[in-house]
């Protein structure tokens, strides 16, 4: 079985009688193993780190080999993505709390991806086809559908939605990742940014200067919340 016929396989409902039996080997290298070898490199060193060859040897192993398991970086990226979306528990849609249900799910994706430094890239551009990745779609338009939203409207939210998070960890990522070095610190910090504003000139710069307060607020997730609630609540408008 080549490489494009094992990904096609994972898509499959598991057939124990059919499966060949697996070759003795120490430490055998699977798809599982493979996915969590990765998730540890993101997590430690941010999504960016990740290369085919830097997984291979991770895993003790030369390219080669790791092309028998995947297929290449895009495969590796929805393998990821797939298991960050296997552990979210959706729920059964309920009509009266659809808002609330659809903001857990991605509040509960958002803290999926912000465990792994980046790895929000990883699912932009991405058509999946992974089952778990599926499975949280499903979900999401089942609540949506659920909620009075009509499917075609709903299918675009969920799209939006989804991009959302994704942009939003990644920007969180990018601004961490940038406040790490010393001569950009000020990038976190409200209070520099607030003297930078108010340093403007006000004939120039009369709202921001204005509102630099305003343009600064927030903390933890607020901005985030906030964003999520206007769409929400423009699908309940529509």
């Amino acid at each position: 079985m080549n490489p494009r016929e094992r990904r096609a396989a994972r898509h499959q409902p598991p057939n124990p009688e059919g499966d060949p039996k697996p070759r003795r080997r120490t430490a055998p290298i699977t798809p599982a193993r493979v996915i969590d070898t990765a998730l540890g490199v993101i997590a430690k060193e941010g999504y960016e780190a990740l290369t085919m060859r830097r997984l291979a040897a991770e895993l003790d192993t030369g390219p080669a080999s790791l092309y028998a398991h995947v297929v290449n970086k895009a495969d590796l990226d929805e393998l990821l993505i797939g298991q960050l979306c296997a552990e979210l528990v959706l729920p059964e849609p309920e009509p009266a709390a659809w808002r609330e249900q659809i903001r857990d799910v991605c509040t509960q994706l958002r803290d999926q991806y912000l465990k792994y430094p980046g790895i929000s890239r990883a699912a932009l551009a991405m058509v999946p086809t992974d089952r778990e990745i599926v499975r949280v779609s499903e979900g999401m338009l089942g609540i949506l559908l659920a909620g009075g939203i009509a499917p075609q409207t709903a299918a675009w939210a969920i799209d939006a939605l989804i991009l959302y998070v994704a942009a939003y960890c990644l920007e969180a990522s990018i601004a961490r990742r940038r406040a790490a070095h010393d001569d950009v610190a000020w990038v976190l910090d409200r209070d520099e940014l607030l003297r930078r504003f108010a340093a403007l000139p006000a004939e120039t710069f009369p709202h921001t200067t204005r509102h630099a307060v305003e343009l600064t607020a927030g903390e933890g997730h607020d901005r985030f919340d906030f964003t999520l609630g206007l769409m929400i609540d423009g699908l309940a408008h529509r």
